[in-house]
């Protein structure tokens, strides 16, 4: 239950809200297409109460090397260019999710097969989504 309730409070203290046009969001973004991952969108969560997130980023790659790629840029930009490192990752040693927290935005890298057997865009429709392409 702590682990809940901490989830809730992060969010409390969250002092500003991200927007699609804030730097962290559009790198993210970016360093996923730079790396070729495919269906990338993002679920605007900011409306949905229960979400501990204001955005998830869902995108695919199509084998572990993309994958820890895919995350491994995420990571090396947003460190680089908005100065801010993960709050938790999870996954990299399965090889078929990867999660990145940033604690407003959670950057969920999923293989094809995983991501249709979780369906997080279906579990999360009330959020607005958006698809991203070069």
């Amino acid at each position: 239950m702590e682990q809940l309730s901490s989830l809730k409070d992060r969010k409390k203290n969250t002092v500003t809200r991200l927007t699609r046009s804030s730097k962290i969001f559009k790198t993210i973004i970016q360093a996923i297409l730079d790396k070729k991952g495919e269906n990338v969108i993002s679920l605007d969560l900011k409306k949905v109460h229960e979400a501990a997130a204001d955005f998830f980023i869902i995108c695919e790659a199509n084998n572990t090397t993309q994958l820890r790629a895919i995350a491994d840029f995420i990571d090396y930009e947003v460190k680089h260019k908005c100065d801010d490192l993960p709050y938790k990752t999870e996954g990299k040693q399965g090889g078929q999710w990867l999660l990145i927290d940033y604690i407003n935005v959670v950057v969920h890298v999923m293989h094809p097969e995983a991501r249709s057997f979780y369906k997080l865009e279906e579990l999360w429709s009330d959020a607005d989504m958006k698809t991203h392409e070069d």
